[in-house]
């Protein structure tokens, strides 16, 4: 990769100074940080600690692409998605994927692996995301307490402008998934 810098700043990492936990509940903490800065400043910022996730763009043998339907609290909407969750612990991307592509549609097909891609600049959290193709429903679905889901399908078609709508919460695993397939 060629990267051409346009101008010199002094950019280097930062420094951690102090880390404080400030809040910890379902999975998720804010971690309080103080860094120092490259021009010797201090400055606080507070960073998201969450487990891994995996998203799967999940196509059936048809072409079909396999979505989820629920509520998000974070938007307040109920949004259509692909399938995702968290990693367990000790639990490797890959089995997770092709666990919660079961857990939560009932479906089951040949996982690959696309990438992992930060949430945004202050979070931990990284989302594997994976393919899944030649998918087959193998059983119901068996839901977590907290998830009410509907299983959706859309064509390739409808699901691209679904995705430039803006209006999933996941959406580097569908644009990523379409680019890995070639279908984009």
């Amino acid at each position: 990769m060629n990267i051409k810098k346009i101008m010199t700043s002094g950019n280097k990492k930062w420094k951690e100074e102090s880390r404080e936990e400030v809040f910890k509940k379902y999975g998720r903490a804010i971690d309080k940080v103080i860094y120092t800065l490259p021009d010797g400043s201090q400055n606080d910022f507070y960073i998201k600690r969450e487990t891994n996730s995996v998203g799967i763009f999940a196509l059936t043998e048809d072409n079909q692409i396999i979505l989820v339907q629920q509520y998000r609290p974070g938007p307040d909407e109920i949004i259509i998605d692909v399938p995702c969750g968290y990693i367990d612990h000790d639990e490797l991307p890959e089995h997770a994927a092709a666990r919660e592509l079961l857990e939560e549609t009932g479906y089951e097909g040949k996982i690959s692996f696309v990438t992992a891609t930060f949430v945004d600049a202050y979070s931990t959290i990284r989302r594997h995301c994976f393919v899944a193709t030649n998918c087959v429903k193998k059983e119901e679905p068996k839901l977590d307490k907290t998830e009410f889901i509907e299983v959706v399908f859309m064509t390739i078609p409808e699901y691209r402008t679904h995705l430039k709508k803006g209006t999933s919460t996941y959406s580097p695993a569908g644009y990523l998934g379409l680019d890995h397939l070639g279908l984009l």
